[in-house]
């Protein structure tokens, strides 16, 4: 049995009529560059999200890229960002010459460990970049208070979490200064290509953001900012215009497959239970865990990855591409062993569970078109290499 990691032709031909058509309408208007889609659907995220604006960008590190310059993130700033994360995060803030300062992740959710920030800043500390890194919110009560202790910004990378939650119902994104979100095509909420979005509730950085994605122009062709080709495609627009009322429906598929992978994990032995976070007899297989969810506001977490964690990670994997598994490894460099940041002289044993994220995490097929008999097929594999 095939199991890829991801079936984008499954959901294509799932809503291809409707995706065609809003294709064939872009093609006829020949409105290629921002326009009424463009438009349109940032009034719709906006509703979607429940924040007052939003404005489409090229991507989600161009929507983080806009969002530092936005916030006047000068050369020598620092930037407290995860150490365990897509490399973006980390590669906005070096690319305006300011300083990302690496935190440590925590060990059940791999989001920036909240006990761990304040030690790390500085007089020279401008902002926090906390990431909901894999569809699950980080823990953003503590970050607001200590971003409002210390009168530092919050940028959101919600670029694997549109729609996710957090534990007051508040929306990842929504919750700081500024969110971004990335519509690549392998999110929950994914585009034909590149794309991303960028939310605030504060006007001021609205204005600045919306003139910023077009070269800080305001009128056509006078500039008192510099900003950067930041614009979103029509095309792109439209796409995700007739996703967008499917997101939820998509994203409660992942949550039941996430509960699928449990329950068979569990009645293989392989595990005892979710938010381990070490190996022993009884729990050889480490699976995530929904940490933000109640009566109200059921587990939001929306599983753009299912992660787990497994001893002889590489073996593993070697094994489930010759069952025809598809896997992936996010992400097998954290931040601090990165080559290109070596300038910064981290010391690694300061980032044991961003190493032990790297050395470890594998992560399954999730999208929502799987059978409940290949998430078996799945399980029964990982099942047979542990026997072997």
């Amino acid at each position: 049995m095939k199991v890829p990691l991801l079936d984008l032709k499954g959901q294509y031909q799932s809503i291809k009529k409707e995706i065609d058509e809003a294709v064939q309408s872009v093609v006829d208007s020949q409105y290629f560059i921002m326009g009424p889609d463009v438009a349109k659907l940032e009034e719709e995220i906006c509703k979607y999200l429940n924040c007052k604006y939003a404005i489409g960008v090229s991507s989600g590190t161009d929507a983080l890229l806009l969002a530092l310059m936005a916030l006047d993130i000068q050369p020598g700033d620092e930037v407290i960002v995860p150490a365990y994360s897509f490399f973006a995060t980390a590669g906005v803030v070096a690319r305006l010459n300011a300083v990302p300062v690496f935190v440590d992740v925590d060990p059940v959710t791999f989001n920036i460990d909240t006990k761990q920030i304040e030690k790390k800043i500085t007089n020279k500390t401008k902002a926090i970049i906390p990431v909901h890194l894999y569809g699950q919110s980080a823990g953003m009560d503590e970050i607001i208070l200590i971003a409002e202790k210390y009168s530092l910004f919050v940028v959101e990378d919600a670029a694997q979490a549109i729609g996710t939650q957090y534990k007051d119902g508040k929306f990842a994104g929504t919750i700081g200064d500024i969110g971004c979100f990335s519509f690549f095509p392998s999110k929950n909420l994914g585009g034909f290509g590149d794309g991303g979005i960028v939310t605030t509730n504060n006007p001021e950085l609205e204005h600045k953001m919306r003139i910023m994605r077009v070269h800080g122009m305001e009128p056509k062709y006078y500039h008192k900012i510099i900003g950067g080709n930041f614009r979103l495609d029509s095309l792109q627009a439209a796409v995700l215009r007739v996703k967008l009322p499917h997101l939820d429906s998509w994203s409660e598929k992942r949550r039941l497959n996430a509960a699928l992978y449990t329950k068979y994990f569990i009645e293989a032995g392989l595990s005892q239970a979710t938010g381990k976070i070490s190996f022993d007899a009884n729990n050889k297989v480490l699976l995530p865990e929904a940490v933000y969810q109640n009566d109200v506001h059921k587990n939001h977490h929306i599983y753009n990855q299912f992660v787990i964690r497994v001893e002889k990670r590489n073996e593993l994997w070697n094994f489930m591409k010759k069952k025809e598994i598809g896997c992936e490894v996010y992400y097998p460099v954290p931040f601090h062993r990165q080559e290109c940041f070596a300038y910064l002289n981290c010391v690694d044993s300061e980032f044991p569970v961003s190493n032990d994220a790297a050395e470890n995490s594998l992560a399954l097929p999730i999208y929502p078109e799987l059978t409940n008999e290949q998430i078996k097929y799945v399980v029964d594999s990982i099942a047979e290499f542990m026997r072997s």
